[in-house]
Order: structure tokens, then sequence, then C-alpha cells
């Protein structure tokens, strides 16, 4: 069976619990609502003591009738039972009414801590590990945690039920009783043989349901560039793959879980025909009357089915044992991102200090090795080099999203790691090259940065950018609708509100990767007023691709495998006729406004020759 395993190990950040833990993590989530469950437990032996009573008195109702005769006497144990009966039925009412208010408050609860979980990692959790995996121990797993609630509901009411029934068979016989109480370990035995295999079948089910979320989320996300390279079959038989490995797990598990009731309702059907048996001999021996007999043999069919249920319990357990170690997984993994200790950062000024910083997101790929790099506060630096050349870590490790290994990086004198993270990322405007715009109005994403931000703030902001021109374009101005993920509007006008996104905060120092996507030339224009702003009297890390941008900088550094190998303006680099000349006549050059192809075509073939 190893094949159908196959690409669904666990995550690196799994762990496994001792039932005895989880239960009491689940416990300390029911805590606060002891009181209801106090009334749901009244209910559940309210319940039980009905049911129980049901069939004494039916049995009684036939004596009466075969022996005494007394038809009085019939009618009232007929209007007890129906009493009894619609007892039963409101206790009942009220069980599951309160359980399922008291579980659902419960999940919420759980619910929240685990998406707050998943806020809480780190970036490089998420570079590790799939979103849609992420996504479905918050939604599909917190929602199979309801049913350890429930089955364990269910267990007190059958175990109740069970320990009165199995009084009242020891009150009508006990020879016929010991009969049931043989058989009744038995199912037990047969029940927890199953439970190993149960709980590794009901894990893998919940690993093949979050591959399933992930390759959905995956296809969901990147379905343009699959359109536009005509690969929807390709990538439907890649989720046809994933489905039908999906399909034999969940078989398998349908198996295993519908394998045990036949079994264990075999075992109860060997129990109730001795019962039978024996109590029919007793019976036509005068040892039993009819209504004993028949109380029996309805007690016995009340007795197994609680039994059964009992001892099947910890087999289906294990679905929401299963779905609760995931979700606790997620919340207890270790942050690599740790803080000691909480200082403010109102007063930012924005200078930073690289002091032999190694940096690593792998073992195997190391970016920075003792690193050195001060950046005063105020000045703006351009970043180049080629992909791979570290540039984008030095503004993920200033923003804190990954913890390096080794080396000290110190802003405004402080260690970096002595911050506040929500005081310090006040004081950190992030800018990424693909700029996210979530689902809402222009104005609602520019505020996004500060909830508190008026409509003549969001204005204000939003005019400083490009002149604020560019709202003109948009068809409702500010309250233009951007759609899901800003797909409603260009990729320059998302740039736009990304900037202004920015300004609205006012960041002490301002991480920028420029988008290298084109634009036209008016769009071009107004983001680059809309840089000038924001970078402004900021300190700020530029990851740079656009030449007016690196011109503009204060300070140019070149960087090559994690090394800083040239630094200086635009003048004194393309003097000295290094590296930087080197990037700049490659991937720059075209962007001058005084390009010539002809005749830069025409100088390269000089070079070369």
């Amino acid at each position: 069976m190893g094949f159908l395993m196959d690409g669904i190990d666990a995550e690196g950040y799994d762990r496994s619990y001792s039932d005895r833990e989880l239960l009491g993590r689940i416990f300390d989530y029911f805590r606060p609502h002891l009181g209801a469950m106090g009334f749901v437990a009244l209910m559940i032996v309210l319940d039980s003591l009905t049911s129980a009573v049901l069939p004494i008195l039916i049995a009684r109702g036939l004596d009466v009738v075969a022996i005494d005769q007394s038809w009085q006497r019939a009618g009232v144990l007929i209007a007890a039972i129906l009493i009894s009966g619609a007892l039963a039925w409101t206790f009942n009412f009220f069980r599951q009414w309160h359980t399922a208010r008291t579980v659902g408050d419960v999940v919420l609860e759980l619910r929240e801590d685990a998406f707050d979980a998943v806020m809480a990692r780190d970036m490089s959790f998420y570079d590790e590990y799939p979103t849609g995996k992420i996504v479905s121990r918050v939604t599909s797993d917190t929602q199979d945690f309801a049913n350890v609630v429930t089955l364990t509901l269910n267990l007190i009411s059958q175990v109740l039920l069970v320990a009165i029934i199995f009084g009242v068979l020891f009150y009508i016989n006990a020879r016929l009783a010991l009969i049931a109480a043989i058989i009744a370990p038995v199912i037990v035995v047969v029940a927890l043989g199953f439970r190993r295999l149960a709980r590794r079948t009901t894990q893998q089910a919940r690993r093949v349901l979050a591959e399933v979320n992930a390759k959905v989320q995956e296809t969901v996300s990147g379905i343009g560039v699959a359109k536009a390279f005509r690969q929807e079959a390709t990538i439907f038989a890649e989720f046809e793959q994933v489905n039908q490995q999906s399909y034999r797990i969940n078989l398998r598990q349908g198996f295993v879980f519908s394998g045990i009731f036949p079994i264990l309702n075999a075992v109860a059907g060997i129990g109730t025909a001795l019962v039978v048996y024996f109590g029919g001999l007793s019976v036509l021996g005068g040892q039993v009357t009819p209504g004993d007999w028949f109380l029996f043999v309805e007690s016995i069919s009340l007795f197994w089915f609680p039994l059964t249920g009992i001892a099947s319990f910890w087999s289906q357990f294990q679905l929401g044992m299963s779905a609760s170690e995931r979700v606790f997984a997620l919340i207890d993994a270790e942050p690599r991102v740790v803080q000691v200790a909480d200082r403010a950062a109102d007063d930012l000024r924005g200078r930073i200090e690289f002091r032999d910083v190694t940096f690593s997101y792998t073992e195997q790929e190391r970016v920075l090795h003792r690193f050195n790099l001060v950046i005063p506060a105020g000045q703006t630096v351009a970043l180049v080099g080629h992909t791979g050349a570290g540039k984008s870590s030095l503004g993920k490790l200033v923003a804190r999203f990954y913890e390096f290994q080794d080396g000290e990086l110190y802003i405004d004198g402080h260690d970096i790691r002595s911050f506040d993270l929500t005081s310090y990322r006040q004081r950190l405007g992030i800018v990424p090259q693909t700029p996210f715009l979530f689902s809402g109005t222009v104005a609602d994403n520019i505020r996004y940065a500060r909830q508190e931000a008026d409509d003549d703030e969001v204005r204000a902001v939003a005019a400083q950018i490009g002149g604020g021109d560019w709202l003109d374009v948009l068809e409702d101005g500010l309250e233009t609708d951007v759609g899901e993920e800003g797909r409603g509007i260009s990729m320059g006008q998302r740039q736009l509100v990304a900037l202004a996104r920015v300004l609205i905060q006012d960041p002490a120092i301002v991480v920028l990767d420029e988008a290298t996507a084109s634009v036209d030339p008016l769009t071009e224009a107004q983001i680059q007023e809309g840089l000038d702003v924001v970078l402004r009297h900021r300190t700020a890390i530029v990851i740079a691709h656009r030449l007016s941008t690196i011109k503009a900088a204060d300070r140019i550094i070149v960087l090559r495998k994690g090394e800083i190998i040239e630094e200086g303006d635009h003048d004194m680099l393309m003097a000295l006729g290094g590296h930087y000349a080197e990037l700049y006549n490659t991937y720059f050059r075209h962007q001058s406004p005084d390009y010539d192809p002809v005749t830069a075509a025409a100088s390269d073939v000089l070079v070369r020759a």
C-alpha cells in the first residue's frame, strides 16, 4: 500500500501528540464553557434514564395484559410510555442544541487561534510550505475537530445508557445478564484492534486532502499562465493524479471504518441469539414471565447498540484527533524570527548597519557571508546586481521577514531583534515588485496601512503621487473597485496605489523592490514622481530596475554573490568601467532618453572587435 502514500508525508513542522496531550489541549478550549457542558451532561443523564425506562414500561404493559388482564392499568402504562418518549425527545433536543452551540463556539475560537498562528508565521514558513495545505488546516481540520467533541458527548451518553441497562438486565435475570457480560469484552477487544490502523489512515486522509487543496489553490492562482501557454490539459492531468490518490486513500479509510461495524454487529448478534435461546427456555420453564423475557430481549438490543458505539469510539475518534493534531502542530510551529525585547520604534530615524551578517535560506543556499554595510539615516541606496546576488535578501532582513544566522543588524544603533515587531513595522514601508491589492476600493487599499486615516487624508496622499492625475483615469476615482488581487486595474495603477499606501504610513525606512513590468510613458512618469515623494527624507533600500531610480539614488551598491564589489554614484561607477558599467550597458542603457539602438549596436561591434 506504500504507493498510496507517495508525496503526502508529514510537513516539517508536524509533530506527534499522545491522546492525553490532545485531550488536555481540547479540554482547555472547553474550560470556559463548563457551565454549558454541565447542562449538557444533565440532559444526557435524563435522556439516558428516560430511554432506559421506556422498555421497562412496555414490559410491564405486556405483563398487565397477559397476566392481570387489567386494561385500565394498561391505559395508564400507555400514557406513561408516551410521556416517557416525549421527555426523552425533549431532553435529547436540549442536549443537541446546547452541544451544537458550545461546539460552534469552541471551533470558532480554535479557528481564530489557527488563523492567528498563520499571521504570526515567518515569511520563510510560506516559502517552505504550500499555501493550500496551510489553508486546509485552518478550514477543514478545525471543522473536523468538532467530531472529537460530538463523539465524546455521545460516548458519555452511551456509557450511562449501558450502565443503566446493565443494571436492569441483572435485576431481571442475573444468569442471562452474565451471557451479555461475557460477550461485551469481546466487542471492546475487536474494536480496539482497529485503533492504530484508524489513526494512521485518518492522518493520511487529512494530508491527501491538503494536497488536493494545495493543487487547486496553485491552479487558480496561476490560471492565467496556464491558459497563455495552453497547458490546461497538463494541469488537469496533474490534478487527476492527486485526486486519484485522494480517492484511493479515502476508499481505504471507508473500508476501515465501514468494516468495523459488521464485525461488531456479528459478535453482538451471537450474544443476542444466546440470550434469546436461554431466555426462551426460561419462559417455557416458568422461571421468567413473558414481560420480563420481552424486556430482556429489548434491553439487550439497547445494550448492544451503545456498547458497539463505545467499542468503535476509538476508531472513529481518530478522525477528529488527527485533525486536532494537525491544527495544534500549526499553532505550535516554532518561529524562526525571534525578538529578544519589545523596544518601541516610535522615534525611528532609519540608520541601518549590517555587521558581519551571515544569512542562508537553507543550509545549501548561502546568500550573505560576513556582510557589512552602513546606510545613514535619510539616504537612498540602490542595489544592483544579477539575479541571486542578494539584493532582495537585504530588504527582507531589514523587514525582519527572515532570521539571519550570524552577525548583527542594527537600526539606529539598536539590535533589530530588540524592537517590538508591530511597532517597528509601523515605521517600515514595503513595496513589493508585484504589488498585491486586496478586494475593495482604491481608497480601502491606500488606507490599509493606517486604518484610522479618514477620507481627506487618503485623498491628500493620493494627490501627492503623480500629482493625483492617475485618479482621473479610474472609473470612480478613489472609489474604484480594484477586484480580486487588484486585477480590475492596470499594473501601473497598482504600483501607484502601493506607493500611496506606503506614503500614508509615513515610514522612516522604505524597502522598495521596483516592478519590472513595462508601463506606458505617462504612468512611468507618474510612478517616478511618486517614488520621489515616497523616498524623500527617508532611508530607502531600493532593489532597482529603472535607470531613473538608480541615477537618483544617493549611493549605488553593486552586489555579486552576496558581496559588495563596487559602490558610488552613477557617474563614478561608469568611469570605473567595472561590473556596474557592464550591467548598465547590458540592462539599463536602453532606458536612457538619448539611447540610439543603431549607435549602440555599432559601438558594441567596435568593442567586440
